[in-house]
């Protein structure tokens, strides 16, 4: 049985990977701001008033798990702001890269004491911070924080090999949830995580650093 710790838990895929962890025998500590209803039907522990980009609150997050192993650390928090070029907004492309691809590299940092030989650090993306499959521009800061954070991953794969730790980066597909208005055309939340899992339990120091999508596709830079 591992532990995963799941940032941006309170809803759509965060909830999801703790139900679909803890259905399978694995701990899922479940990291948000605010918690849902639907996150606290489940049962699982809740560590609550966790903004990523607050030192404050990621040191309150440290204390209260005192030193406990992570297994698993998955950066599912996010946000996405859609801006174009007319409506360019330099304070959303800031705060879009601080949530996006800053606080997850320094959360990584901060927990890495916590991260034993043999854990495994997946950073949730997006096929949207891919350059080549960039077909219809515009979501400026969504973009180019998902691009930053795929780079983030990248060193961090070379920088925690010898720890032995793997990264994943991975894009869960276009999914029914808040963020994407539910849209008809996306998967289910169940199906998106059961791919994600299988790309997790496949993660190995071999093929860490990797860009992938849930369906097991590898996806261009």
């Amino acid at each position: 049985m591992a532990t995963f710790l799941v940032t941006g838990a309170n809803r759509g895929i965060g909830t999801e990977y703790c139900r679909q962890l803890q259905a399978r025998g694995d701990t899922a500590i479940a990291a948000c701001r605010t918690p849902s209803p639907e996150l606290e039907a489940l049962g699982v522990r809740i560590e609550q008033d966790v903004d990523i980009t607050s030192d404050a609150a990621v040191a309150g997050l440290l204390q209260r798990l005192d030193g406990q192993a992570i297994d698993g650390l998955i950066h599912n928090a996010g946000i996405l702001e859609r801006t174009s070029l007319e409506d360019l907004d330099p304070i959303s492309l800031r705060r879009q890269f601080e949530v996006n691809a800053v606080a997850p590299l320094r959360l990584t940092r901060a927990l890495l004491p916590q991260l034993p030989a043999g854990a495994k650090v997946i950073l949730m993306t997006s096929r949207m911070g891919s350059i080549a499959d960039n077909s219809s521009g515009g979501s400026y800061g969504y973009r180019m924080s998902k691009v930053a954070l795929c780079m983030a991953g990248k060193s961090l794969a070379i920088d925690l090999a010898p720890r032995g730790i793997a990264v994943a980066i991975l894009h869960p597909g276009l999914v029914r949830t808040r963020m994407t208005g539910f849209t008809a055309q996306g998967i289910s939340v169940e199906q998106s995580v059961q791919g994600l899992l299988a790309r997790i339990d496949a993660l190995s120091l071999a093929t860490s650093g990797s860009f992938w999508h849930a369906n097991g596709e590898l996806l261009p830079w």
